[in-house]
């Protein structure tokens, strides 16, 4: 048996690994020809998944169960197409089933995950996954090369500063509950991540950015991401003005960097995916940059993201 969760919760880790097989069951049952291999990963992956507990001592699962799809080598688009709409109705079953998502990422070539090599996404996955469906993980990301936590670029923290931040103005004055204790608590946890990465500090577990970081809030984010809460470990205010100093590090680092020089291929690159110049202050600046700053302006005057904003993001995440 596998361990899945943080803390002491031997039935939640079963229930894990019994969903894990179950869905692999699914997806080997399917014979899809663009399909190499499917593998767990996120917290559940890293020994890092949440349990809820109730107030009458019940417990369950908290967070997606994420699984990582990768098309086979040389896959056409119709059935990269065929293997996303082939694991629909698997997701759909086991979320019914489980009572939390069971989400399949848009599946990935080979080329796109080597592409990718130095996302933080990619470089966790490889530090943390769960064989489940096809060819096993060690065969398909033979040829991604690993990186130490230390060593991702400065752009992986302004993406996780504006992931962080589209959360955290989406649970602005929302009336769920949940969603805004989650959202809020990710936001804590994503600032100082982002702070971590900025400086070359990052570690892979959660509990080693904590002592890393050395910051008490941020501690008591791990502690509710592990074992969730009807409340967050603060409020909405206090989660921006984390955000906001955390975002004004992250800048300061990418100045430091050079990271943050204009150039003719950044402003040519922009132009040439969305067909605009953009803001002209920041104009030449990387995407991921630009977007920073334009979040920066948005959670500093606490206004929704408008669809602009939305559609560049979906561009350049």
């Amino acid at each position: 048996m596998g361990t899945h969760v943080a803390g002491d919760a031997p039935d939640m880790d079963r229930l894990v690994d019994e969903t894990v097989a179950g869905v692999g069951a699914d997806i080997e049952a399917l014979r899809m020809p663009g399909l190499w291999g499917v593998v767990l990963g996120g917290g559940y992956a890293r020994g890092e998944g949440g349990v809820l507990e109730s107030s009458d001592g019940a417990r369950r699962l908290y967070n997606d169960l994420d699984f990582y799809v990768v098309a086979t080598p040389g896959a056409s688009s119709g059935d990269i197409s065929a293997v996303a709409d082939a694991l629909a109705p698997v997701s759909e079953r086991w979320t019914a089933r489980v009572g939390i998502s069971v989400d399949f990422c848009a599946p990935k070539t080979p080329w796109r995950i080597r592409h990718d090599q130095d996302r933080l996404m990619i470089q966790e996955l490889l530090n943390g996954y769960v064989d489940v469906a096809g060819e096993k993980g060690a065969v398909m990301f033979s040829g991604v090369e690993r990186r130490p936590p230390s060593a991702f670029p400065w752009q992986e923290a302004a993406r996780m500063m504006v992931n962080r931040g589209a959360g955290l103005l989406l649970a602005m004055g929302g009336d769920d509950a949940v969603f805004t204790a989650r959202n809020i608590n990710k936001c804590v946890l994503g600032a100082g991540d982002a702070r971590l990465i900025a400086a070359g500090e990052y570690r892979w577990k959660a509990v080693e950015r904590a002592e890393t970081l050395a910051d008490e809030l941020y501690k008591k984010a791990v502690e509710w991401k592990f074992r969730p809460r009807a409340e967050a470990p603060c409020g909405w205010e206090r989660a921006r003005e984390v955000w906001l100093k955390a975002a004004d590090e992250v800048m300061s680092a990418g100045r430091r960097s050079g990271v943050l020089r204009r150039s003719l291929y950044q402003t040519a690159r922009w132009i040439a995916r969305r067909r605009t110049l953009g803001d002209l202050r920041t104009l030449g600046l990387w995407p991921t940059a630009r977007m920073l700053i334009a979040m920066e302006r948005l959670v500093r005057e606490r206004r929704a993201m408008p669809p602009a904003f939305r559609r560049d993001w979906e561009i350049f995440n």
